[in-house]
């Protein structure tokens, strides 16, 4: 009887043992408690599997699966927030875009709204109205489809602006605007050449018109008013809150400066770097071997970080469609040889790419026109054929991917080049859109080729090109899946063959746009020792038809474990 019953004891504290382990398994899979965890979700982790809830341990995701595995997890000390049958994914990516200068752009007037004539004159008159104090009246954003012929003149922006200088830069960043105060204080007159990559706009009588292209913006460039340190670090803050506001947890910068990664690298150090940056550094085409030996020392100080680094080199191979900047393979419309210019010569480029390679950049070229992605490509394949594969590999990208020949679009499947595009920027050109008139029907409906490039098997990485266009990935989501403005126009969509699907578009802005940063292992999907980097949507995308997938909106954004935005807390702020 005494020996029944101590094996009933021992069976029991077995049976409890079993138990209690189970149970302190199912609590800590890891080390310590788990932070957070994210109920009633519809999770979309990256791959196909399908779950209701998130535990976040730290700064890494725990565990993904329902709501009864993942409850099971919280502890006193656990924050626990309810999706509300939201989506839940993994924090958006921009695989492009200009932090800094988004930051910056939101303290100058903004013409994105601005669609007709109308109100450009408006907006402006109304911003410099209330701004009195400042010296120069800044901005960006304008389109060039309100203007007669394409472009402002600098008469129109004296009568809008008559007492101080005023510059303002287009949409795309490609041209600038200026009042004859602006162009009297950079000394540009009738007789200013334009300069190597540039062109000064003049009128019949030899006049500038106020209108700068390309290089000739940095004529005037040399007299604004430089901001401060503390005005860039000011805008970075400010740029990030916007991203958070938008659910966007990392960010790819397209071209820069060291100057940009000091004042990442000291919000860092404050811990006010709430976004992970991947900064690009600009190469200008005739850098010689001691720039590009600079280039590696900065390299060196900003290697591979979960939260800041560097490692991609910008280039320059033209410029854009609207200005007939952009090198193209055959004349614009209504010209008879007028192809655009390349920024940089065929050899040069083949030259500066190899050589990059061989350091073991990666290299990242904005290439619009069809003869400037063909020669980026051909620069990329050389610079393959001549250099040992870097020990991470090769993730060459081609930057914007307008209009590339139907020839080239297996290229990059078939030689592994990354196409990042901006899909905000591919809404239906309407009939006097200077996009379309100049390349004409046969090469506009060669624009914005997503799905065609998806399926010769590239990395499509998709960004804003802020602040050139809104940073909200929601609305580039949206226009890749629809190819309609927001109106819904036009009916059925404008090159409907293009169109992405709802999942495709995400893992563009998600896990592809991650691998396309060398990023891969630690963030884009959500699954056990990935980055927590995590957005809470106020509708599930997935069960919204695809012309309302803009009703959803992010409530809330996770970077690192830790919420840095939540919608109903920023409303009640600014109420």
């Amino acid at each position: 009887m005494a020996a029944r019953l101590t094996a009933y004891v021992v069976a029991f504290i077995v049976g409890v043992t079993f138990i209690a382990g189970l149970i302190v398994g199912a609590q800590r899979s890891g080390d310590g408690p788990v932070d957070l965890i994210i109920v009633n979700g519809k999770v979309f982790t990256g791959n196909q599997d399908a779950a209701e809830a998130v535990a976040v341990q730290g700064n890494k995701v725990l565990r993904v699966g329902s709501n009864r595995e993942i409850q099971r997890l919280a502890r006193a000390q656990t924050t626990v927030i309810d999706a509300k049958g939201g989506s839940v994914l993994p924090g958006f990516n921009d695989a492009h875009m200009h932090l800094i200068g988004g930051g910056l752009s939101l303290d100058q007037v903004s013409l994105a709204e601005a669609d007709t004539l109308d109100a450009v004159r408006e907006t402006v008159k109304a911003w410099a109205d209330a701004n009195p104090a400042r010296e120069w009246i800044r901005g960006r954003g304008w389109q060039y489809a309100p203007f007669p012929g394409g472009l402002p003149t600098r008469h129109l922006l004296d009568q809008l602006v008559p007492d101080r200088p005023a510059y303002l830069v287009s949409y795309d960043g490609h041209t600038g605007w200026a009042n004859s105060a602006a162009l009297e204080i950079a000394g540009i007159t009738g007789a200013t050449k334009d300069p190597v990559n540039g062109v000064i706009v003049k009128d019949a009588r030899g006049e500038p018109t106020g209108v700068l292209k390309e290089a000739a913006m940095g004529l005037m460039s040399q007299v604004l008013p430089i901001p401060s340190r503390e005005e860039r670090l000011a805008a970075a803050r400010a740029a990030i809150v916007e991203a958070h506001r938008v659910g966007v947890t990392s960010v790819q910068v397209a071209g820069g400066s060291a100057d940009d990664l000091e004042i990442f690298d000291e919000l860092r150090k404050r811990d006010e770097l709430t976004v992970r940056v991947y900064q690009a550094l600009t190469v200008e085409p005739d850098a010689t071997a001691e720039d590009l030996d600079a280039l590696d020392e900065v390299r060196e100080r900003f290697e591979d970080d979960p939260l800041l680094k560097t490692g991609a080199a910008k280039i320059m191979a033209d410029g854009v469609v609207e200005t007939r900047t952009a090198a193209m393979l055959e004349p614009y419309e209504e010209t008879e040889d007028d192809r655009g210019e390349a920024m940089i010569a065929t050899d040069a480029l083949t030259r500066l790419v190899s050589e990059l390679d061989r350091r073991g950049w990666q290299v990242i070229t904005h290439a619009i026109g069809d003869a400037a992605i063909r020669e980026t490509l051909d620069a990329y394949k050389l610079a393959a054929s001549a250099n040992p594969a870097p020990a991470r590999g090769r993730r060459h990208r081609v930057e914007h991917v307008e209009t590339p020949a139907p020839d080239d679009v297996p290229r990059f499947g078939r030689e592994g080049v990354v196409a990042s595009l901006q899909p905000a920027h591919g809404v239906p050109p309407s009939a006097d859109d200077p996009w379309a008139t100049n390349l004409g029907p046969e090469r506009a409906a060669r624009g914005w080729m997503s799905r065609s490039l998806a399926g010769a098997g590239a990395t499509l990485a998709f960004g804003s090109d802020w602040p050139v266009a809104d940073i909200d990935p929601l609305l580039g989501i949206f226009v890749a899946v629809n190819r309609t403005t927001t109106d819904g126009e036009p009916e059925g969509g404008w090159m409907p063959g293009e169109r992405l699907s709802l999942e495709d578009a995400i893992r563009a802005y998600t896990s592809s746009a991650a691998w396309a940063s060398f990023d891969e292992q630690r963030k884009g999907r959500l699954e056990p020792d990935m980055l927590a980097d995590i957005i809470i949507l106020s509708k599930d995308l997935f069960a919204l038809p695809p012309d309302r997938l803009l009703e959803a909106e992010v409530v809330t954004t996770i970077v690192d474990g830790e919420v840095v935005y939540r919608r109903d807390t920023a409303e009640m702020t600014e109420q």
